[in-house]
């Protein structure tokens, strides 16, 4: 049950999903592969929360599945 330390996305999604973010654990981690545009590879972030603060830091280009709706 949430919060999780560590989510792991295998799939890559628009931007980051807000329930994701939601279930995320104080001090924990989220890497998630990001469409940056059309035809482009996808960012592979790591996202850490810090309280009520998130940042995120980008890996190194990688190519996922899109990471379906619903």
């Amino acid at each position: 049950e949430a919060p999780y330390n560590v989510i792991l996305v295998a799939a890559a999604a628009r931007g980051v999903p807000p329930a994701l973010i939601e279930q995320l654990a104080d001090g924990g981690r989220m890497v998630i592969p990001v469409s940056v545009g059309p035809d482009q590879p996808q960012d592979l972030r790591v996202y850490v929360r810090r309280g009520s603060e998130v940042s995120y830091r980008s890996m190194f280009p990688v190519l996922f599945v899109p990471l379906r709706t619903g």
